[in-house]
């Protein structure tokens, strides 16, 4: 059985073993400032004012390219699993373009829409659409199918099939997938941020490494990873809600 608070000892482990190498100098502090010097880098841009206005920004952007993106993605996947003619369309289409790097797309959006916001949302909600639609209707796939014919059997209408039965079935793949959206989601704002944004935590961690301000840059990658971590509780907390019938 696995031992409770093993990861936050390791995790406390690591960071005063990581203070310990830089204050006794087996670290170099340019290369990689101690954690006090990140926690201290973070406060000054609490105090100076900048730091909200780095979060915001990129919270709006994420939060508009993850809706646009998954709510294309569970339509699209949606009409392939459920539509025979969305199946022999779609899957080619997004096998064809999934594998591209949506990021490489930015400057060919940008010339689109512009330096501003649109082509930064767009580009996450590209990246968002395709592993939406995937897991949509994999997971639609996966519904057993002696429960669609059972229900069929009693006559039920084809929309209470799919509100009754597929959809139930396939919401566990589904939020399984939002989960990989939104990894793929937070990696493409990054990204954006720091080709063409001047507000952001992505512009702020190349400005800051430009600078050579290293406790500046780990501090940017903190906020990444409080941020992840704050969007994996929300999914946690919807799922044990959407799923209380398991």
């Amino acid at each position: 059985m696995p031992v409770r608070g093993a990861a936050l000892v390791a995790f406390v482990g690591l960071v005063a073993f990581w203070e310990f190498a830089v204050a006794r100098g087996y670290v170099s502090p340019i290369f990689l400032p101690a954690p006090s010097s990140v926690l201290l880098a973070l406060g000054e841009l609490w105090n100076a004012g900048t730091l909200w206005r780095h979060v915001s920004e990129s919270l709006v952007r994420l939060a508009g390219g993850w809706t646009v993106g998954t709510g294309c993605g569970l339509a699209a996947g949606f009409a392939i699993g459920v539509w025979s003619l969305g199946r022999a369309v779609g899957v080619p289409f997004v096998s064809a373009l999934f594998p591209i790097p949506k990021i490489s797309l930015l400057p060919l959006l940008i010339l689109w829409l512009g330096i501003g916001e649109a082509s930064k949302i767009a580009t996450i909600a590209l990246g968002v659409f395709f592993p939406t639609a995937i897991a949509t209707y994999a997971a639609i796939d996966a519904v057993p199918r002696n429960l669609i014919r059972m229900a069929q059997s009693f006559d039920l209408p084809a929309a209470d099939v799919l509100r009754k039965v597929v959809l139930p079935g396939a919401l566990p793949g589904i939020l399984a997938g939002f989960r990989i959206s939104t990894s793929i989601a937070l990696i493409l704002l990054v990204s954006a941020e720091m080709i063409g944004a001047q507000y952001g935590i992505g512009a702020f961690i190349l400005q800051a490494g430009n600078l050579m301000l290293t406790d500046q840059l780990l501090a940017g990658v903190l906020l990444i990873s409080i941020l992840g971590l704050a969007l994996g509780t929300a999914l946690t907390r919807i799922e044990r809600r959407l799923l209380r019938w398991r």
